[in-house]
């Protein structure tokens, strides 16, 4: 059994332009539900703590059809959050970053987010990240000052994925900036598409990737587990 800390965005409005965004359902219940299914504990974290805003597009029909994530949403479950400086991550055996376009305005710059990584990272624990969620782990420095993506294959949103709509209001290009320190992949002909850029660090495409990220992500940690199990009883 493992413990993995999540992290959402808190949230994002530009009144201006009428503009609101923040961490994406689906990104975070499909790998949660994958991860509790394997009987790992999954932990809450965002930038202020409390309940974070949700990008109200996730819950639409259009990307959540059967009703699956909003029913989550509703329920409650993700109403509460640690602020991520209040977060001890040394408890946690893993760290993942919830996507939505929101991790791009409040988490990728985050120096506590940026710490808790390294602290986890560190002592050999995994950190993953799922569709705009890869925005902080580009800005993460390692204690000896390199990148902790740095020359590693990696996804997460593409250019040509983005809503025309919203390009112009986000602060950089997720592909732009990992194409700029890491071998980044979009490969789009796939359904679904996750990468390990190494043993420890996980990355999801988009929205659609986020099962098969959280069921790979699952399934590492319990591979631990049970390696460390099996050196227990030898």
């Amino acid at each position: 059994m493992a413990k993995v800390m999540a992290v959402l965005s808190s949230g994002y409005v530009d009144e201006e332009n009428n503009y609101v965004t923040g961490w994406w359902a689906e990104e975070l219940f499909a790998p949660v539900l994958a991860l509790e299914a394997e009987g790992h504990i999954v932990g809450l974290a965002s930038p202020k703590g409390g309940k974070p805003v949700v990008d109200p597009i996730s819950l639409s029909e259009e990307y959540d059809p059967e009703g699956k994530y909003k029913k989550l949403y509703d329920s409650g479950v993700a109403d509460k959050t640690t602020p991520i400086v209040d977060v001890k991550a040394s408890d946690y055996d893993a760290i993942f970053i919830v996507g939505g376009h929101g991790a791009m305005f409040d988490l990728a710059h985050n120096e506590e987010l940026h710490t808790l990584i390294n602290i986890v990272y560190g002592q050999g624990g995994i950190v993953a990240a799922v569709c705009h969620g890869p925005a902080p782990l580009v800005y993460t420095k390692l204690p000896n000052g390199r990148g902790l993506l740095e020359g590693l294959d990696v996804t997460g949103y593409p250019n040509n994925m983005e809503p025309k709509e919203v390009v112009g209001l986000l602060p950089f290009s997720l592909e732009d900036e990992l194409s700029r320190i890491a071998n980044y992949k979009a490969e789009e002909n796939e359904k679904e598409y996750v990468v390990w850029g190494s043993e420890q660090i996980l990355t999801g495409r988009d929205p659609g990737s986020s099962p098969l990220f959280g069921k790979e992500l699952a399934k590492k940690l319990t591979s631990i587990e049970q390696k460390q199990e099996d050196k227990f009883f030898d």
